[in-house]
C-alpha cells in the first residue's frame, strides 16, 4: 500500500467533511433540493474516505493462525464496502429527494448562497480531483487510464478518483439546476437535477463494485508478471515442462503463486530441493510482490 494513496484518502477526507457542512448549511437555509443531494454526496465520500483509511489499516495487520496469508484483502472488502454505500446512500437518497422535491416543489431562497458554496465546492473538489489524478497518473505508468484502473490491486486510488470526478459532475448539475430553476421559475428542475445527481452516484457504484469484485474473490497477477514467472522457469535446463502458473492477489503488494513443473526424470530429492531455493530467490527478487510460492513437482499434462 503506498503512502501516496494514503495521502489522497485523507486529503479527500478533510476537504469533503468541510464541504459537506457548507452544502447542508446552504440547503437547509435556501431549501435547495439538489443542494441537500449534493450535501448527502459529500457526506457518504466522507464516510467513504473514513472506511477506506480503516481497510488500510486492518490489511496492514500480520499473518497468523486463522489468516496464514494475512489480512491484504481487507482493501478490497472496504472498497466494495464504499461502492454499496454510494450506491445505496449517496444515489438512493439523491433520487428520493429528487422525486420528493418534484412532488412538492418549495422555493428557493437566497440562491446566491448556493452559487457561493458551490464555487467553493468546485475549488476544494477540483483540487482534491487534480491530487489523486496526478497520484494515480505516477502509479499507472505506461498504462493508459482505463487499461490502469482494470489493472490496478491497490484500488484505493482509483475509487477517490472516481469519487472526485463524480463528485465534480454532480456540482456542475447542482449548479444548473439551481440556476436553471431560479431563472426560469421552472422549479422542478432542481428536482431533476437531484435525480440526476443519484443516478451518476449509482453509475459510479456500479463502475467501482465491478472493478473491485475481482480482486476481492482472487484475481490474478497481471500477465506480465505471470508470464515472466514461467520464462524464468522455462530456461532451467532441469525442467521438461511448466505446466501451470497459479496467481492470486492476497492483498495490493502480497501476491501468491503456485507452480506446477515437471522435472527431469535424472536429477535427485537434494538437487530438486535446491533449485526450488533458487527459483522462490530469483522470482521474488524480480517480482517483489511476489511473498509466498508453492511448487508441485508433477508429470506434465
Amino acid at each position: 500500500m503506498s503512502a501516496g494513496s494514503k495521502k489522497v484518502i485523507i486529503a479527500a477526507l478533510i476537504g469533503n467533511a468541510l464541504i459537506a457542512i457548507t452544502k447542508f448549511i446552504a440547503a437547509t437555509i435556501t431549501g435547495s433540493s439538489a443542494m441537500l443531494s449534493e450535501g448527502i454526496h459529500s457526506l457518504v465520500d466522507t464516510g467513504n474516505q473514513v472506511l477506506l483509511l480503516h481497510g488500510i489499516k486492518q490489511s496492514k495487520k500480520p499473518a497468523d493462525e486463522h489468516f496464514p496469508f494475512g489480512h491484504g484483502k481487507e482493501i478490497y472488502f472496504w472498497s466494495f464496502i464504499v461502492a454499496i454505500l454510494i450506491f445505496a446512500l449517496g444515489g438512493g437518497i439523491s433520487i428520493y429527494e429528487g422525486i420528493q422535491h418534484l412532488m412538492h416543489p418549495s422555493p428557493m431562497t437566497n440562491p446566491m448562497i448556493n452559487y457561493i458554496v458551490l464555487g467553493l465546492a468546485m475549488v476544494f473538489e477540483g483540487a482534491a480531483w487534480l491530487f489523486a489524478l496526478s497520484e494515480f497518473s505516477r502509479a499507472k505508468g505506461k498504462w493508459g487510464y482505463i487499461e490502469a484502473v482494470q489493472r490496478a490491486k491497490d484500488p484505493s486510488i482509483f475509487v477517490v478518483l472516481f469519487e472526485d470526478s463524480a463528485a465534480m459532475l454532480g456540482l456542475m448539475v447542482a449548479f444548473a439546476g439551481i440556476a436553471l430553476a431560479q431563472y426560469t421559475g421552472f422549479l422542478y428542475f432542481d428536482g431533476i437535477a437531484s435525480i440526476i445527481i443519484g443516478l451518476i452516484l449509482i453509475g459510479t457504484a456500479i463502475w467501482l463494485a465491478y472493478e473491485t469484485k475481482g480482486l476481492l474473490i482472487g484475481e490474478s497477477a497481471n500477465q506480465y508478471v505471470v508470464k515472466g514467472i514461467r520464462e524464468i522457469l522455462q530456461v532451467s535446463p532441469v525442467i521438461d515442462h511448466v505446466n501451470e502458473v497459479l496467481t492470486m492477489h492476497m492483498g495490493p503488494d502480497y501476491v501468491l503463486v503456485n507452480l506446477s513443473v515437471d522435472f527431469k526424470n535424472n536429477i535427485s530429492a537434494h538437487e530438486v530441493e535446491n533449485i526450488i531455493e533458487t527459483f522462490d530467490k530469483d522470482i521474488k527478487q524480480q517480482y517483489p510482490q511476489v511473498k509466498r510460492i508453492f511448487i508441485e513437482a508433477e508429470k506434465r499434462n
